[in-house]
């Protein structure tokens, strides 16, 4: 694979974190990051960044251990993880939206020997730390409550007793740099261990070229950054051109959004957002939807579901500005394939991102032709090592230089990809393959409909039929027959939907993805 020429090639040592400090030396004074609590310039953001390195190791943390990152979005969350990287120790960024069950897994898989916290989720540590079996040496709040548990430790204090590191640990492109778990709907998360190099790769090769970002733009980012698209969205790729980003503790609903759309927060409006289809449906749907003088958005990315054609052909028609839909993965840690601004296809999930090649193979690994049905292969410099601890499923995911992504692809003629739903969730109706994609798609263009999600049933004979949950919008009204005859207006007749069942919402990770599983089981009730 050739890299752009534009791209410089890596020395023998590199620190993320110090790549990122020297990239905004010159920039002190001006806000990196924007709060609920007010802003952190980037000479603040230096200082935190070192000192957090400082206070990690004198509290006996040791290069390339691990600390778990349970925080909401705020300013403390990049000072924790960069001053973790710049220090050598391999911060583990955790969604803040899991029980103590989970953590408590998390804790013993990653051996963490601290934990940096939100104050509002120590409740949910602790009764994770109660159950787990792995010791915790060390637990530091961030905005801590009144009274902190005993042996705990104030963030701000904390940084303030140490003076900064002064050299960043002598790290290599591939070392260990951070964990994410991988959000799956069954089964424990997996955990993609990513090098220092990686974060760097997302930003040369996405952030700045396709999306353009430069230091006038100011970020915000419905997906939090706990999650790969949230990262990159709101931490490496704005810092690596030294750009501002607003960033938001509370969950990213319509209201909330577009206070900071408006300038509300921070008195600043943010040039791009960064979100996901559910959370475009639900915008358009809103009261509150703002015009397009009052807000200053030049770009709109989209991920982590595909985007339906109609659904951005609204967005665009109210806001005057493209969505640009892309789509990464956990493991690749951002965005490989992707439209681009100004050559938009919706419907589609756009072009290779230069420095990421595709493939798409049938189940025999052989390459399937354009216009055929195949599984998405993905091979570029940001690729995950493995998933720690679990070597089956890091051999089946990691393939030499390539990832197995786990999509359904077909390429086109004018070189787009069009998404064919995961490869779990393909139906296969009547010896043909039905994409749940495709009828959501379709449902949601109905004017009643709010959002669809479709699965697979087995009927009498055992034989697969699609079943279609269905929200409708507010005051909004739709029979089974009118979505039925919808479906089969605009697709084949094959495709439409055997059974309907209307429902108030729909059951989604924290990452919006739609939990298939838990449709299953209702179905079964």
């Amino acid at each position: 694979m050739n890299h752009p020429d534009s791209v410089p090639k890596l020395g023998a040592h590199f620190n993320f974190a110090q790549h990122l400090i020297t990239r905004n030396s010159a920039r002190a004074a001006k806000a990196a990051f924007i709060d609920d609590q007010g802003a952190l310039s980037f000479g603040e953001l230096e200082q935190r960044i070192r000192r957090m390195a400082a206070a990690l190791l004198n509290l006996g943390v040791r290069r390339e251990e691990r600390v778990l990152l349970l925080m909401h979005d705020c300013c403390d969350w990049p000072v924790s993880f960069l001053g973790a990287l710049y220090a050598g120790i391999v911060p583990v960024a955790v969604n803040t939206l899991l029980n103590s069950d989970d953590y408590a897994y998390m804790l013993l898989h990653s051996r963490a020997q601290a934990v940096l916290v939100s104050g509002a989720l120590l409740p949910t540590l602790q009764a994770a730390l109660d159950q787990a079996t792995h010791e915790v040496k060390h637990v530091i709040v961030s905005n801590p409550p009144a009274v902190l548990p005993a042996g705990a430790l104030a963030l701000a204090p904390l940084l303030a007793q140490h003076a900064p590191l002064h050299e960043p640990a002598p790290t290599r492109p591939d070392d260990p740099g951070f964990w994410l778990y991988s959000s799956g709907s069954t089964g424990r998360p997996k955990g993609a261990l990513h090098t220092h190099a990686n974060a760097y790769w997302t930003a040369e090769l996405y952030g700045t070229p396709v999306l353009g970002l430069t230091e006038r733009d100011v970020c915000f980012s419905a997906a939090k950054l706990f999650f790969a698209y949230g990262l990159g969205n709101s931490l490496s790729f704005p810092l690596s051109v030294g750009a501002t980003t607003i960033l938001m503790a509370e969950r990213p609903t319509p209201d909330a959004t577009f206070k900071r759309w408006l300038g509300e927060v921070g008195g600043v409006k943010p040039t791009l957002f960064f979100g996901a289809p559910t959370g475009f449906a639900g915008m358009l749907a809103s009261p509150g939807l703002p015009g397009k003088k009052d807000v200053k958005l030049r770009l709109v990315s989209s991920a982590g579901e595909a985007l339906p054609r109609e659904l951005g052909e609204r967005f665009t028609a109210h806001f005057c500005v493209e969505i640009v839909d892309g789509i990464g993965s956990t493991e690749m840690l951002h965005v490989y394939l992707s439209n681009r601004p100004g050559q938009v296809r919706y419907g589609t999930t756009g072009y290779p991102v230069p420095g990421y090649d595709i493939e798409l193979r049938d189940e025999d690994q052989r390459l399937v032709s354009e216009g055929e049905l195949g599984d998405l292969y993905v091979r570029g410099p940001s690729a995950a090592v493995m998933y720690w601890g679990n070597r089956e499923k890091s051999r089946d995911t990691f393939l030499g230089d390539w990832t197995k992504s786990g999509d359904k692809y077909v390429r086109n003629a004018d070189g787009t990809y069009t998404y064919g739903g995961r490869s779990d969730d393909m139906l296969k109706v009547s010896g043909i393959y039905v994409s749940p994609f495709e009828v959501e798609s379709t449902l949601v263009q109905h004017p009643a409909v709010l959002e669809a999600a479709v699965i697979g049933i087995n009927d009498e004979q055992g034989l697969t039929k699609t079943k279609a949950f269905v929200v409708l919008k507010q005051g909004a009204e739709a029979s089974e027959a009118d979505l039925k005859n919808f479906v089969k207006e605009r697709l084949a007749p094959y495709k439409y939907p055997r059974h309907i069942e209307f429902v108030p919402d729909l059951p989604k990770t924290a990452t919006g993805k739609i939990q298939r599983f838990k449709l299953r089981e209702l179905a079964r009730h």
